[in-house]
């Protein structure tokens, strides 16, 4: 384990630097060692300029690494703030190739309050909208996996309100190839058919 005191040049090199290369594909791989290594003012000074792009991190092919690392072995306060900072656009990130990753990882490591939210979002308001997010994000090649990992992560009961919210749902989603996976997940982990 290298001291923190040594990797403080690097960490002052970086400095203002570190949304660009967390897109490059040696500097994002950096970037994460860096994370693991450094002190935690050093790692707060990082994430400060880092959690400013998340967004866009997110959906890039290298970037997408760094916020991925910062869920997985972040502070509570860090994973919260980029949960946080894709409240209002989970479906279209969902859809993304890179991003969708990343709101996998969201959903995994988010706390039961956290991930009430995402489930909010991707149901929807409106109890009887005909087309929720949720039915969106089962047809797309991306979103359908960050549904599959949904299921597989939630709580008995807000598994049982995801099943209360798409019962009228439930003959358009097996007439959809993906939907067909997601139906079959939710009945294997219910123990039950829908």
């Amino acid at each position: 384990r290298v001291p923190p005191s040594l990797v403080q040049f690097v960490v002052d090199t970086f400095k203002g630097q570190n949304m660009k290369l967390a897109m490059h594909p040696y500097g994002c791989r950096v970037i994460q060692r860096l994370l693991e290594h450094c002190s935690s003012a050093q790692r707060n000074n990082m994430l400060k300029e880092i959690l400013e792009h998340t967004q866009g991190l997110a959906k890039n092919q290298y970037g997408n690494y760094v916020i991925q690392h910062v869920l997985i072995h972040g502070s509570a306060r860090h994973r919260a703030a980029v949960i946080k900072s894709f409240h209002g656009v989970l479906l279209p990130l969902s859809k993304h190739k890179f991003a969708s990753n990343v709101i996998e990882k969201c959903v995994t490591h988010a706390t039961r309050q956290e991930r009430q939210l995402l489930i909010e979002e991707i149901l929807g308001t409106d109890k009887v909208d005909p087309n929720p997010p949720l039915m969106g994000m089962v047809r797309d090649q991306f979103a359908n996996y960050v549904i599959q990992r949904l299921i597989d992560v939630m709580d008995p009961e807000q598994r049982q309100y995801l099943i209360q919210r798409i019962h009228r749902h439930l003959p358009n989603l097996r007439k959809i190839p993906y939907g067909k996976h997601i139906v079959a997940r939710i009945e294997k982990i219910a123990g039950y058919n829908l």
